[in-house]
């Protein structure tokens, strides 16, 4: 009587067959279970309510769920698609930065058709804020292939040489730069130091209506900084056009 199980299960004064009868599995089944085999998760939850024992106090060597900060914490909002993000979100992030903003996506236009999003992008850089967008490179292959996906041919083109319009002026103030990248993007970013909105992408969808989360960070190791990690190595292969 050495397992968990075993103890939990005499403790609670239930048999074998009560267990098996209970589940609905065969008693050797539950002689396994007691000589070491570990139960499928649901009858896992199902021992657990009977004896009144924790999975992991009737069988220890379960993995343990990340702790909530590490995780849990890390992701603050998850949007269905990105026009059910409030329309200040990206507003705020931008404006609450205090060292470094990036902005990493094809085009960003639904950002740069935004009167106020430019002058605040000026504005932080003047304050001393980093400010780097990487967007698209309207030539590109793999841009070319993005907008064959999306069913817009060389609209995605369109749309970034339109974005252009608001952004490229800004790569002449001190303080920002605008890159061209010609990436596969899984994702476009706004970060605005520990915070970000990261707008995923799914095949054959505009990214305005696939899912958007809303990350802050917590530890270095965690999501957001994986996604931070991934600006970083599109920036470094983009061409700059300051």
């Amino acid at each position: 009587m050495n397992h968990p199980l075993a103890r939990a299960l005499s403790g609670a004064g239930i048999s074998t067959v009560d267990v098996a009868s209970r589940l609905g599995v065969d008693p050797k089944t539950v002689q396994r279970w007691i000589s070491g085999r570990v139960p499928y998760p649901r009858h896992r939850t199902a021992l657990a309510r009977l004896t009144g024992w924790s999975a992991h106090d009737l069988w220890p060597a379960l993995p343990r769920p990340a702790a909530p900060s590490a995780v849990a914490d890390e992701v603050r909002v998850v949007y269905p698609h990105r026009s059910a993000v409030p329309p200040d979100a990206y507003r705020r992030i931008l404006a609450e930065a205090k060292r470094e903003i990036d902005i990493l996506a094809y085009s960003a236009l639904f950002l740069a058709e935004d009167a106020a999003v430019p002058t605040l992008l000026r504005s932080k850089a003047h304050s001393g804020v980093r400010v780097r967008i990487a967007l698209g490179d309207p030539a590109g292959k793999h841009i070319a292939e993005r907008g064959m996906e999306e069913g817009i041919g060389e609209g995605m083109s369109a749309r970034i040489r339109t974005a252009l319009v608001s952004f490229g002026p800004l790569a002449a103030e001190d303080g920002v730069e605008l890159r061209l990248h010609d990436t596969v993007l899984y994702n476009s970013i706004c970060r605005g130091d520990d915070e970000m909105l990261v707008n995923t992408h799914v095949y054959g969808r505009p990214a305005a209506h696939a899912p958007v989360l809303h990350l802050r960070e917590f530890q270095r190791e965690g999501m957001t900084g994986t996604h931070r990690l991934a600006i970083g190595r599109v920036w470094a292969n983009a061409q700059s056009i300051n």
